[in-house]
């Protein structure tokens, strides 16, 4: 039912419309996958290798942030209502929550009036050095955010005198000098391991992190004491490992109510409990595989 419908049934009602690319404009009618939106509406081009093609990102990363968009703005409506006795149509949709989240992005092209200056990996355009660089074993990524900072990069590298370089003692001579600098820094950092290099920076002031795969995010000490993976029991599977709610509560304790369910689990619990169906219809549903 659409929301003109339910509003005259119950104008306090709040409806949420989640869709690829909301409910006007010439794509309202267009179906959309988070990757189509990631390559039409700029996510895309600005991630991957300075030199390579554009890449998705590594998870549906716009279809989450759309989630969290549209739960925000239910949040909203709720006290909205609770002042105005009214409720509301929200239309959400990937490609407006894509658009607003290329945040400083967007707002450099619709200043300068300019296109963007496209892909930089993991570099910055403007701060050097603030990047991933190779070690022996993996990869490291520096925050040489500010001249300070650089400074101690050069210290834990055994390079100070890279600080005081003409070529590199401001981070604007840094930008200009940049490729030149980033391999200086790499041929460092390959000399040792990851795990040599995190021994070194430890307690530097230097903004630093090992770049991990998923595997290794999930079993990472910080990882582990925050409470990030959880070990619960499934009534087909055993004892199973699943991702934690990631904010925690002063005054509350959220945790995960149950395991995932089993396919038509909860079907005979829905049908009969929410929809108010007989058994008898409920198992001519299943008869006919309407319902698992």
């Amino acid at each position: 039912m659409d929301y003109e419908s339910i509003r005259k049934l119950n104008p306090r009602l709040i409806y949420a419309s989640i869709t690829g690319y909301g409910q006007t404009g010439p794509y309202s009618n267009r179906p959309g996958f988070d990757v189509m939106v990631e390559a039409e509406f700029g996510l895309m081009h600005l991630t991957g290798s300075r030199d390579g093609p554009p890449v998705k990102v590594g998870v549906a990363v716009t279809d989450l942030t759309t989630g969290l968009y549209a739960c925000n703005s239910i949040m909203a409506a709720l006290l909205a209502r609770a002042n105005t006795g009214e409720g509301q149509h929200l239309d959400v949709c990937l490609s407006d929550v894509q658009t607003a989240t290329l945040a400083n992005m967007a707002e450099s092209v619709l200043i300068s009036g300019k296109r963007d200056s496209g892909r930089w990996g993991t570099a910055h355009p403007s701060v050097v050095p603030y990047q991933g660089f190779k070690t022996a074993d993996g990869d490291i990524f520096l925050g040489g955010a500010n001249d300070r900072l650089f400074g101690i990069l050069c210290e834990k590298l055994g390079k100070s005198e890279w600080s005081k370089d003409p070529k590199y003692v401001t981070n604007n001579e840094r930008v200009r000098n940049r490729k030149e600098l980033e391999d200086l820094i790499e041929s460092e950092t390959a000399k040792r391991t990851t795990q040599e290099w995190l021994k070194i920076l430890e307690g530097s002031g230097l903004p630093y992190a090992a770049v991990n795969d998923v595997l290794g995010t999930l079993d990472h000490e910080h990882t582990k004491a925050r409470g990030m993976v959880q070990e619960i029991d499934h009534p087909s599977c055993g004892p199973i490992k699943v991702l934690s709610p990631p904010v925690k509560y002063s005054n509350a304790d959220p945790s995960i109510r149950s395991p995932p369910p089993l396919l038509g689990e909860h079907t005979d619990e829905v049908l009969e409990s929410v929809v108010g169906l007989s058994r008898e219809k409920i198992q001519s549903l299943k008869s006919k595989g309407v319902v698992a």
